[in-house]
């Protein structure tokens, strides 16, 4: 049976995950979980979750999802050790250097991949099975088609998510909320910018959806509602089906979880689902309005929330006349409404008005509750409009439902219980139990049994009795009672047995899940010691692509390196012809050429790598930089099959932020790394000053905020919910204007993915020489959303600087702030993020 697997980030949420039906729960501790904002949980409530949860046959998986920096790696083992201590099921990682970790001093622990890890095709699949992944969460982008395909060739587990908020960027490539306001989604920090207002401009500062039925929120998603697919999403052959929501109320954990129990159960049981019960309760407890994803196609517009970015509630009726003196608006109801509730008028002018429910009336009576034909008159603590729209945001009926299954002391989820008594006079009476789940348990008392003198042993007493078990997990389903005649035991006696077995049950329950403290291992500790480090050479000006009339701005500035290819900026094709003009042309002026893989490969596309691949002239590249596991195992195994030796990098898309991330990738033959744009300066030192590979930064560029399967363009201009798009990304360039009337720039590769770049420039033409001090081997420009003209000369500016150093004739006289200008970042070389603390 498919695993239902639920969110909690508090106590109460975890109570209410596990009694509405979760077969497993994922949580955070205070530290290394990618929801920082949750309350999560300290060691002493860690070790009472499991002890909770296993008590009920359900697992703990805890969030290790973040990227860890080489000073809290010692942090990492210790938490490490901990967890597997206690007994948690499973780790959920992003950082390889993390799963490198654990493997190393907790190899029994289970490693789950993470959605962070944006894992969308069976090449990165097979890649994490050999790096000692069990299961593997599937980014949200990955089709029904492609899940199905992934689940029959691999051979570890895989979960998807099926129903909650979605990010609009894939998982774990997002920079934005990192790069704007200094709190990484990595980190476990996001801000969520995409939930904010923009507008789309193009060049000339037009409002391009002025007059077309949108709204602001052009980034916010609707909630994932897979509830439908449910049957098909088992047959597909998904291990673990994950509800999103760790930043969720208890309510909502209820609510959604005891849907998709329902809804499993009923598929495997082929009994009736209550089908509009069910999509009610889950529509009016949260919801931006629902949507598949990318599950069944690509869905355009129609996947955004773009008039309201959080709970728009249901729809329960309009007003049908409204008093401006006394504020009272009659409600045309056509959906229920009861004192408690909470409701929210879409104001044609003026935004929202929203009020609790505190005095309801129908024909001048008041009433506790109004239904649907019903005319229904409250207060309102602003004006409203005849006609406007109200949701219902808060059902207080539904929340005391869901408040069942986490408010009570008692066990809502009960195990059942079979005892059976001995009493025999002159005996000691024994009471033996087995539970559902096959765990059985004796034990005798004290007592021995004597003769009754008025009242006898029955079995309806000693139901009564054994049936007394509160707050403890189980329900009596079976007494059976081996009383000799006229034997007397007392109640309290009785009570002493039951309460002593259930102990021991209880204990022999857990003994499943006991672990030994792992033996002390230090061997990953030499991963943060000096040791024999890759040759260090002068250092090298990298420039990465997309065209042929880049690539000849970059050699005519000066580069050393190309990096040519992946992704377009321009939505063309790269074809194999242009990549051996490029070649050509790097050979012709002495500068070393990489192949350029793209960003995001979907399972359809993966099939292109290996049909390009014979046709180039590989011999003529000095390496390819990677973007995924997947891609890593992809070249791998295209060398072993031409038999070509050519060195792989990984992109900073990997998001390399610690050694033990760089050892674990050496040991997969990489032959450098480029370092996340995430690290400071200090953290940029105290890496390449342990590194067994080269590595690179980029130092200039407007850094990729987003990389996403949603394209705003095609989405609103080109009519890509109808199943076509019109490819107004080819027409103009287009922008993202924000609040605070910051501009980002929007491009569109030639996989129709959208990426979202910064506005602000990174420049770190000033810092040249502090950065090859450093020991890094390539300083990269990304010059693809550059001019041909401004690339030559800043690739000239570079290569003069990284010649001369502090002695360049810039650094005199302020004539460096005069060439930098205004409207650029340093992005985190001095900042950096904040911790996972």
């Amino acid at each position: 049976m498919v695993e239902l697997l639920a969110p909690a980030g508090t106590w109460e949420a975890l109570k209410a995950a596990v009694e509405s039906g979760a077969n497993a729960v994922y949580l955070s501790g205070k530290s290394f979980g990618a929801r920082a904002f949750a309350d999560n949980f300290d060691e002493e409530s860690l070790k009472k979750a499991v002890t909770f949860a296993h008590m009920r046959n359900v697992s703990i998986h805890v969030t290790v999802n973040t990227l860890v920096d080489n000073s809290e790696l010692p942090a990492l083992a210790n938490y490490l050790i901990f967890l597997y201590t206690i007994g948690v099921d499973a780790i959920i990682v992003q950082d390889l250097g993390v799963a490198k970790i654990a493997h190393e001093i907790v190899p029994d622990l289970p490693l789950h991949a993470s959605t962070q890890m944006s894992i969308n095709n069976l090449d990165s699949v097979k890649m994490l099975e050999k790096l000692h992944f069990s299961r593997v969460v599937l980014a949200r982008e990955v089709s029904l088609n492609d899940i199905k395909y992934i689940c029959k060739n691999a051979k570890i587990e895989i979960e998807t998510f099926i129903h909650g908020a979605i990010c609009v960027c894939y998982s774990g490539q997002c920079l934005m909320s990192s790069m704007i306001g200094g709190r990484s989604g990595n980190r476990g920090r996001c801000a969520q910018p995409c939930r904010l207002p923009y507008t789309l401009m193009d060049e000339k500062e037009n409002d391009l959806l002025q007059n077309a039925d949108a709204g602001q929120y052009l980034l916010s998603p609707r909630d994932m509602n897979t509830l439908d697919l449910v049957p098909e999403l088992i047959e597909a052959g998904v291990s673990s089906f994950k509800i999103e929501g760790r930043m969720k109320k208890p309510e909502y954990v209820a609510v959604v979880v005891n849907a998709y129990r329902k809804k499993i159960d009923t598929y495997y049981n082929k009994t009736a689902f209550p089908e509009k019960e069910v999509k009610k309760e889950l529509s009016q407890i949260f919801n931006r309005d629902f949507t598949t994803a990318y599950l069944l196609d690509r869905p355009g517009r129609t996947m955004i929330s773009d008039r309201k970015p959080n709970n728009r509630g249901l729809l329960i009726g309009r007003v049908q006349k409204y008093n401006k003196k006394t504020f009272v608006a009659d409600i045309k109801l056509s959906g229920d409404l009861n004192i408690g509730d909470k409701v929210d008028f879409w104001v044609k002018v003026g935004g929202r008005v929203n009020t609790n429910v505190t005095e309801l009336k129908i024909d001048g009576k008041k009433v506790e509750s109004a239904h649907s034909g019903d005319v229904a008159s409250i207060k309102l603590p602003g004006h409203v409009q005849e006609h406007d729209r109200i949701f219902k945001i808060l059902d207080a009926k539904l929340n005391e439902k869901a408040k069942t299954f986490f408010n009570s002391s008692d066990p809502v989820r009960r195990i059942p219980l079979d005892i059976t008594l001995t009493a025999s006079i002159g005996e000691p009476v024994k009471i033996d139990m087995v539970d559902g789940d096959q765990i059985h348990c004796s034990f005798t008392a004290d007592f021995i049994a004597e003769k009754a003198l008025k009242r006898p042993l029955t079995y309806e007493t000693t139901a009564k009795q054994m049936d007394r078990l509160g707050s403890t997990i189980y329900y009596l389903r079976k007494l059976e009672c081996n009383i000799a005649d006229s034997v007397m035991v007392p109640m309290s006696v009785l009570n002493d047995i039951r309460r002593q077995a259930v102990d021991i049950l209880y204990k022999k329950r857990l003994q499943h899940f006991t672990r030994q403290k792992p033996k002390r291992n230090t061997k990953w500790e030499e991963l943060l010691l000096p040791h024999q480090q890759h040759k260090k050479q002068t250092a090298q000006l990298m420039v990465a692509v997309d065209n042929i009339q880049k690539l000849s701005a970059a050699l005519k500035g000066g580069c050393d390196d190309i990096l040519f290819g992946g992704d377009s900026y321009h939505h063309q094709n790269i074809t194999a012809a242009q990549y051996t003009q490029a070649a050509k042309l790097c050979q012709d002026t002495g500068a070393a050429i990489f192949l350029a893989m793209p960003r995001i490969l979907r399972q359809s596309e993966t099939d292109l790598t290996a049909a390009l691949f014979p046709k180039l002239p590989i011999d003529s590249f000095a390496g390819v930089y990677v973007h995924s596991v997947g891609q890593l195992k992809e070249i791998k195994d295209l060398c072993d099959q031409y038999n070509k030796n050519l060195p792989i990098w990984v992109d900073y898309s990997m998001n390399v932020f610690n050694n033990a991330t760089i050892e674990t990738l050496k040991e997969q033959d990489v032959s450098g790394c480029v370092l996340s744009p995430e690290l400071n300066m200090q953290q940029l030192k105290v890496i390449t000053n342990i590194s067994p590979v080269p590595l690179e930064v980029l130092v200039q560029g407007n850094i990729e905020l987003m990389v996403s399967e949603y394209c705003i363009a095609g989405s609103f201009l080109g009519g890509l919910h109808t199943g076509s798009c019109t490819a107004p990304c080819t027409k103009q360039k287009l922008y993202l204007r924000d609040r605070k009337d910051e501009h980002f720039p929007i491009v569109t590769d030639q996989f129709c993915h959208m990426h979202i770049l910064n506005g602000r420039e990174l420049v770190m033409l000033a810092h040249v020489p502090d950065l090859i001090e450093l020991g890094l081997n390539r300083l990269r420009i990304d010059g693809r959303y550059m001019s041909s003209s401004k690339l030559t000369e800043t690739v000239k500016l570079y290569k003069e600087v990284m010649h001369k150093g502090k002695y360049h004739k810039i650094f005199q006289n302020n004539l460096i702030e005069k060439i930098e200008g205004n409207n650029f970042t340093r992005g985190h070389f001095f900042r950096g993020i904040l911790s996972n603390d």
